[in-house]
């Protein structure tokens, strides 16, 4: 029985990812997100558009849409749920990860704790 991905997509966020990634000639491969130390709350979510794979990263598909998960990050990002939103005031990638334990007030970092095995 396959393992369950370390990361889902909404269709929003498949559909913003497949856009971002058409733009570029040729065509990117997808996006990277990972996880860095920084912000107020400790940590932060990091997105990079990628021309090639690593390896290493963790794949995750979805209507076309392809996310490479930082070796690094997935302890962090098992069970989590990526969405895209549009408000009066932003857009951007949302995260609903069940490893978070607190975010700062701004909503730009979050404190993290690996997912228990």
């Amino acid at each position: 029985m396959p393992f369950p991905a370390v990361m889902t997509m909404t269709d929003e966020a498949a559909a913003r990812v497949r856009e971002i990634m058409s733009r570029e000639e040729p065509p990117l491969a997808g996006l990277r997100v990972g996880i860095k130390k920084g912000g107020c709350a400790g940590m932060e979510y990091t997105m990079e558009a990628v021309a090639e794979a690593n390896p290493k990263d963790e794949t995750v598909e979805h209507e076309g849409a392809r996310v490479f998960i930082d070796r690094a990050a997935v302890l962090f990002l098992l069970g989590s749920r990526m969405g895209f939103e549009v408000t009066k005031f932003r857009s951007g990638f949302t995260f609903e990860n069940p490893n978070q334990v607190s975010a700062c007030g701004c909503g730009e970092s979050v404190e993290l704790r690996e997912a228990a095995e």
